[in-house]
């Protein structure tokens, strides 16, 4: 697997489930029934728009953005923490990741282990609710809008490249502040350089006139 370049890493966030029958565990009783995650990781079609202060960030993940994914060595972890045991992955059956017109659907078998009861516990009292993966988009793989005072960006994801991971997450919405911060940088530097072109042009027309 190539080398992660972390700076075009992104995350997002949804929401996790486990599927009926519910199992739940006493204390220092062990599981007879596997313990079961699912949950949507990538939802297709429905835009999502946040707010931060005067700007505004919108973004839909178009169906079909999946389509050429690398999804074979994806695994689900906890809060994208990569320096602990990986909860399941599709390398050995234990996460499974499928396309349907929704989104993308994540269905996970914990192995009985005492952090992952826990983990399965705290999913089911609703302590933990919410899903964030990991992935990296295509090159031309996403189209960028701008209004016209820079202050509104409208972001299209076409082309997934790479999901590195899928994970159960505490707070999975902070996940996308650095998604801001770029496409709020890209915004800026892009007036500088419209306002440079005008301004070149300006100077050209000037020179021209004064030829004459």
């Amino acid at each position: 697997m190539k080398k992660i370049d972390k700076s075009k890493l992104e995350r997002r966030t949804m929401k996790i489930s486990i599927p009926e029958p519910e199992q739940r565990f006493e204390d220092g009783q062990e599981s007879s029934q596997p313990m079961i995650l699912e949950g949507y990781a990538v939802v297709f079609e429905q835009e999502q728009t946040y707010t931060f202060g005067e700007r505004t960030y919108t973004e839909v993940i178009k169906r079909g953005a999946l389509d050429n994914a690398n999804m074979k060595r994806t695994v689900l972890r906890y809060n994208h923490e990569d320096t602990v045991f990986a909860l399941a992955r599709v390398k050995n059956g234990s996460l499974q990741l499928i396309v349907d017109d929704y989104g993308l659907k994540i269905r996970a078998e914990l192995l009985d282990t005492q952090s992952n009861r826990d983990l399965y516990k705290m999913v089911q009292a609703g302590l933990i609710d919410e899903m964030s993966f990991a992935f990296t988009v295509a090159t031309k793989g996403d189209a960028w809008t701008y209004s016209d005072d820079w202050n509104s960006v409208y972001r299209e994801i076409k082309a997934i490249d790479t999901v590195y991971d899928v994970s159960v997450v505490d707070n999975g919405f902070y996940e996308m502040t650095s998604v801001y911060a770029r496409a709020f940088e890209d915004a800026d530097a892009l007036k500088e350089e419209s306002e440079m072109r005008k301004l070149e042009i300006e100077k050209a027309r000037v020179k021209a006139l004064a030829s004459l």
